[in-house]
């Protein structure tokens, strides 16, 4: 890998390639794929009995439900399919917070590249979409190593800056994808929970299989500081010194509403929310998310 792109860690790309990313709706595609179809086919997988009409292939019917019920039946079956992996990263200023550690941006491209690697290698098509106020990038789903590359790339070199355009992102992806998709955000989400309602919303309604990693530092919740603190807007807002004796109080009440706020948010809209922290791995966190997706054995 070049300098640009280390983000990419073989170790966990190796611990989770046996786990396959998986849509939790059917998905179109062009290509035979690994994924439940919403039209029928003749894989392997068996989805239901139908009734013979003239023109349908005889090598379809079931000859012992014929001789149990004397009437003739077809078996369909799932289609598989390839999906779309539209990966939304919020670039702005806020994404650049950290503790000491890693940035919200560093862990972002972690796992945006790890998913983006792990879906094209199982044959799946992968798109890039940038959401800054200043600057949006959109890199259009395909299938194939040249356009992962530039998919990694790209990673690589943004940068966060200036306010959040995540809302009309996330609203301009729902209606630029044209066929449903799995749309995973990678954001901090500090936009008013309505307009974060009207998005996932907008999402939902176009059929897209929504996740989000909402990232966050721990002191942006526990907000445990012992004296008074500037405290800098990185979204370009006016710095505000405060002591934290007089305001965490508020401050953690005002955070534990958001997150409620959030959860409902997330809920009514069938969102996959996972909610993790800057000194949380993100391969632990990506291999519960691929377990939890698995298709559950019947």
């Amino acid at each position: 890998m070049s300098s640009n792109t280390d983000f990419i860690e073989p170790r966990v790309i190796a611990r989770l390639k046996a786990l396959p990313l998986h849509a939790r709706i059917p998905m179109l595609g062009n290509v035979t794929g690994m994924h439940r179809s919403p039209h029928r086919g003749s894989s392997l997988e068996f989805a239901e009995y139908r009734k013979y009409v003239p023109g349908d292939d005889t090598r379809r019917l079931d000859w012992r439900a014929y001789g149990r019920s004397d009437r003739y039946y077809i078996k369909e079956f799932e289609a598989d399919t390839n999906l779309r992996l539209c990966l939304i990263v919020d670039t702005s200023g806020s994404m650049n917070y950290s503790n000491g550690g890693q940035t919200k941006l560093e862990l972002a491209r972690r796992i945006a590249g790890t998913l983006a690697y792990l879906a094209a290698q199982q044959g799946d098509a992968v798109g890039l979409y940038c959401a800054g106020k200043t600057f949006q990038r959109e890199i259009a789903p395909k299938r194939n190593a040249a356009h992962l590359r530039v998919i990694l790339d790209e990673l690589g070199s943004v940068e966060a800056k200036g306010k959040t355009g995540l809302p009309e992102a996330l609203h301009e992806a729902a209606e630029r994808i044209r066929q449903r998709a799995l749309v995973v955000v990678i954001s901090d989400l500090f936009v008013p929970t309505e307009e974060l309602s009207q998005c996932f919303q907008h999402l939902r309604f176009r059929k897209h299989d929504a996740i989000v990693f909402h990232l966050l530092e721990q002191n942006e919740i526990d907000f445990e500081f012992d004296r008074p603190m500037r405290f800098i807007d990185l979204e370009g807002g006016s710095p505000v010194l405060a002591d934290p004796s007089i305001v965490a109080h508020e401050y953690r009440k005002a955070v534990k509403r958001y997150l409620s706020d959030l959860k409902e948010v997330m809920r009514d809209a069938a969102v996959d929310y996972r909610r993790l922290t800057l000194d949380q791995h993100y391969g632990d966190v990506l291999a519960k998310f691929l377990l939890e997706r698995a298709p559950k054995r019947k």
